[in-house]
């Protein structure tokens, strides 16, 4: 009693102390029984929850199987013993496909994809040239049961290329070889500048097709003057291009020039010309990716400047005058005067009359003098289809 007496806090202090242990231990037991418990019930409840699901898989998968007794999954081909699944090939072929004819392409995305070109000459495939006919028309090609005929026989060596005015409805009937053959056109008038736009938009289309290696523009009054062999043989062995070039120093040459088209443009590199061409392929591509001298023309070549008279002329004078004939394959008659070639009707075709467009000239291909100068004539009204089916056929001796 004595010493309790003497030290009354030391005793006080130790049942504190026993106590607030005591308070501890206990709140530790409880915190592991129940993290015990929890784990308990986690544990069998992920158990529960797994065994679910590998029921479910196995209840999709015989489902799944039974629907389809042949597949592993719908659409895929089960992989048989010793056989290996082959992707679809996507090879060269598949590549080089051209679009359909008509597209969705605005210009600037044609004549884009138009301007590519392999840097290797030599093609990695079998491939046989052709010739793109390029028909620029207003509405339907109205000799179109001629060029029939011309056409017939020789698949796989041509295409058909026709840009007529968007109004235009389709309403006459189409010929096999010409359906399906428009492309997404634009307006186009008389002696502007879009006539060259649906020139370059023409050949931007043929481009597509890598077989075409020649390329001929004709309108809707053009007939050929020889056979499909003669005409194909020609072009595809031609060491030249055939745009007309020439320096005209009248008004209506020389006289159209615009001063604001220097530096780009020097007078004395003007030139003249019909716009009825026939190019290769290298200077096709060259055309459509001309970013430097056709918006000149855009610019500057309005009104009676007449662009479709002087930009293929100069454009080829200027860059490719080396490897260009400087003359057209396309006759018209400019005798009568006036700001149209002559229109033959129905009385002008005869015998005599297509024999002269024919063998009635001489010029130089491939170095050498040739009475084969003009392939194709112009401007044949639709009046005169009746007696041109009478006489052109054995005349210039189609399906040989």
């Amino acid at each position: 009693m004595k010493v309790l007496n003497q030290n009354p806090l030391n005793f006080f202090s130790k049942l504190f102390n026993f106590q607030l242990n005591l308070l501890n231990l206990l709140f530790y037991f409880l915190l592991f029984g129940g993290g015990l418990t929890l784990g308990m019930v986690l544990s069998f409840y992920m158990k529960d929850f797994s065994f679910s699901l590998q029921l479910a898989q196995f209840s999709f998968s015989t489902s799944t199987s039974a629907s389809n007794p042949h597949n592993l999954m719908p659409n895929v081909k089960a992989v048989q013993p010793n056989e290996s699944y082959r992707p679809p090939r996507i090879g060269l072929k598949e590549y080089l496909k051209p679009p359909e004819v008509f597209h969705d392409m605005d210009d600037v995305e044609l004549l884009w994809r138009a301007s590519m070109s392999p840097r290797i000459s030599e093609y990695p495939f079998p491939r046989v040239p052709k010739v793109a006919f390029l028909f620029l028309v207003k509405g339907p090609v109205l000799l179109a049961p001629l060029w029939e005929k011309f056409f017939k026989g020789h698949q796989g060596l041509y295409s058909i290329y026709v840009h007529s005015n968007p109004s235009y409805n389709g309403s006459h009937p189409e010929t096999p070889v010409f359906h399906g053959r428009r492309i997404p056109s634009q307006e186009v008038e008389w002696g502007n500048v879009n006539m060259i736009e649906a020139e370059r938009r023409l050949l931007a289309n043929a481009l597509l097709d890598i077989s075409n290696e020649r390329f001929v523009l004709l309108s809707e009054s053009c007939i050929p003057l020889h056979n499909f062999s003669t005409v194909y043989n020609y072009v595809i062995r031609s060491n030249e291009t055939f745009v007309q070039v020439y320096d005209d120093p009248s008004s209506v040459g020389r006289g159209r020039y615009s001063f604001n088209m220097y530096p780009q443009v020097w007078l004395n590199q003007w030139r003249k010309g019909s716009q009825w061409f026939e190019m290769d392929r290298s200077l096709a591509i060259e055309v459509v990716s001309d970013r430097k001298y056709f918006p000149v023309f855009q610019s500057y070549c309005k009104g009676s400047c007449y662009a479709d008279e002087h930009y293929l002329p100069t454009f080829v004078n200027m860059k490719f005058g080396k490897k260009n004939s400087n003359r057209s394959l396309t006759w018209v008659d400019w005798s009568r005067g006036g700001p149209h070639p002559a229109k033959f009707t129905r009385t002008d075709v005869t015998v005599d009359v297509l024999n002269s467009l024919r063998n009635g000239t001489s010029c130089i291909y491939n170095g050498r003098v040739s009475n084969v100068c003009y392939l194709f004539a112009r401007k044949f009204g639709p009046e005169t289809l009746e007696r041109l089916l009478k006489f052109a056929p054995k005349l210039m001796g189609f399906n040989r």
